[in-house]
């Protein structure tokens, strides 16, 4: 849409405010703030959504894999050749032998209950997920029959222990007595603490060698589990099909889907119900623009039948009108990303200063899972909005326009 040079000044004219037009700026005004806002909303909440999905995403495939095999009653014993087979198969990037228990550990009294992990020695130092979360110690102590371990941060901090404290281990398989199972406790010695981010992770996981774990649980030389990567864990179904035959009756194949249903599948609900709540949002910002617009055209009634009369087309008045609106549409959406993109740069800080200003935690890590609050901006979802809230801002100003358009010069004339 091109103006001429006569449209581009009257529409600059009527942008600004005139005699006796200050409430009709103020209106116009009022409509650019609740675009921004509305912009800034979708940006600020679809932003963190997606950041919280991701973050999550990579930190519960980081410990577990996209999908595990899981031997029948709890052990794979010979969990050696169908690890290789697994990394033969297409699609597979690793196959890592996992021991892992609910246990009950025990510090001073103070008792919590446990996730226990074996691992190899190589596949702990490697996984990044643990070793770029390490924040106290020293992963290279966790060697077998070292009696090393390393825990999650908040459950040192719930123990109330640190680097080098002695922790027992309580597991409820151990030697048979005329009295009943006796329940094995085992002492080990805190060589890491780690944080990966995840809440109900950092307050359960205690990772040991395997060997460690296989002598805890009594398990000889078999594994509980094989963890499974891929290169696209979107495709994983079409990955695992000729896993599942490789394990056959052996054991039964879980996907980070299954496994996580419940969690992903809500978080998609919400995504869906919050995009939809906060466009509307946008939409009722747009109607601001309609009302100014139509306060306008009723305030400019009398300069538009001289306009009609000077040769002015209903098209270039409907130009003139429909720029006016998207003008300030397009200045509200602009305002909106930078207000939106600063919000999630600082969001830390604002979760601070919310927090100070209520006295509340608002981002409780025990409720939220994670311990900060993500985000990842997608660009193609940020066009989105733009074009959303362009196209809404755009189909506000037809009926003024039209209106405007319409004006009959000689019946308004008669009575001036």
């Amino acid at each position: 849409m091109f103006l001429t040079r006569y449209e581009r000044m009257i529409a600059r004219r009527y942008l600004l405010p005139g005699r006796g037009e200050a409430f009709i700026f103020l209106v116009a005004s009022i409509s650019l703030v609740a675009v921004m806002l509305g912009v800034a909303a979708l940006v600020i909440v679809m932003s963190v959504m997606n950041g919280f999905r991701a973050e999550l995403f990579d930190k519960i495939v980081g410990l577990n894999g996209h999908a595990v095999v899981q031997g029948y009653g709890g052990q794979l014993r010979d969990w050696r050749d169908i690890a290789d087979e697994i990394r033969k198969s297409p699609g597979v990037t690793g196959a890592t032998p996992l021991v892992e228990q609910p246990l009950m550990a025990n510090f001073n009294g103070r008792v919590e209950a446990v996730l226990t992990r074996g691992m190899r020695v190589e596949d702990i130092r490697s996984n990044p997920t643990i070793r770029d979360n390490v924040i106290l110690g020293d992963l290279s102590r966790l060697t077998p029959s070292s009696g090393n371990i390393a825990v999650g941060s908040r459950l040192a901090q719930n123990l109330g222990a640190t680097v080098g404290s002695d922790v027992s281990l309580i597991s409820p398989q151990g030697p048979a007595t005329p009295f009943g199972t006796v329940p094995r406790i085992v002492s080990y010695r805190i060589a890491a603490i780690f944080e990966v981010g995840v809440y109900d992770y950092d307050k359960a996981f205690v990772i040991m060698p395997m060997e460690d774990a296989q002598t805890l649980l009594l398990m000889g030389d078999s594994v509980g589990m094989i963890e499974i990567d891929t290169v696209d864990p979107d495709n994983i179904d079409e990955i695992m099909a000729p896993v599942a035959q490789i394990v056959g009756s052996r054991g039964v194949v879980n996907d980070w889907r299954n496994m996580n249903a419940q969690l992903f599948e809500a978080l998609q609900v919400d995504r869906l119900v919050t995009f939809t709540v906060l466009s509307i949002l946008i939409l009722v910002a747009v109607f601001n623009i309609l009302s100014s617009l139509i306060m306008l055209v009723r305030a400019k009634t009398r300069d538009i039948a001289i306009l009609r009369t000077m040769g002015a087309t209903r098209y270039g008045l409907i130009r003139i009108f429909v720029t006016v609106g998207t003008i300030i549409g397009s200045l509200g959406i602009l305002a909106g990303l930078v207000l939106g993109f600063v919000t999630l740069f600082f969001r830390q800080q604002v979760l601070g200063f919310l927090g100070l200003v209520t006295g509340q935690n608002i981002w409780d890590p025990s409720m939220r899972y994670l311990t900060e609050l993500p985000s990842k901006t997608d660009p193609v979802e940020i066009a989105g909005i733009v074009a959303m809230a362009f196209v809404f801002s755009f189909l506000a100003t037809l009926y003024p326009a039209f209106k405007a358009a319409s004006t009959d010069p000689v019946q308004v004339l008669r009575y001036e």
